[in-house]
């Protein structure tokens, strides 16, 4: 059985991410794993949807669940290409993922400005991923808009 490593899932949220890019929205990506199987894959849609709620991970984690037939994601894994914000940190929290993994910081609107304790507190966290990459992307979005 072949061993996938946090780079190679990071990289597969980033196609998530091209994907919300391709479309118009802020390029986030997220996919969460589950015994080395991804289970859900997601992208910002909040403009197609016009849902404000419509973040990558919310919408990765319902699709995860909904997969498990479950509402705890403690065995798996989340891969985000943006840390976080509050509202995603808290559904993180209550659905008890595993772990986490995000590639670019957010100073701006990332949840680690206030505390890790935002997540579970079993939840672990790993980040800097592919971090280039994915700040990369949104600059040039953002650069786009301006």
């Amino acid at each position: 059985m072949e061993i996938f490593s946090d780079e190679y899932f990071m990289h597969k949220a980033y196609q998530e991410a091209e994907k919300a890019l391709e479309i118009g929205e802020v390029p986030v990506g997220a996919i969460i794993v589950c015994n080395e199987t991804v289970i859900a894959r997601a992208h910002n849609q909040i403009e197609m949807l016009n849902d404000v709620t419509a973040h990558a991970e919310i919408l990765a984690i319902t699709a995860a669940a909904n997969y498990l037939s479950a509402k705890y994601l403690n065995d798996c894994t989340l891969y985000v290409t943006l840390e976080p914000c509050c509202m995603c940190a808290g559904a993180l929290k209550w659905s008890q993922i595993g772990k986490l993994v995000y590639g670019a910081a957010d100073d701006k609107n990332g949840f680690m400005k206030h505390g890790k304790d935002m997540l579970h507190p079993k939840t672990r966290v790993a980040f800097g991923l592919l971090q280039d990459k994915c700040k990369g992307i949104l600059t040039d979005f953002f650069k786009t808009k301006r």
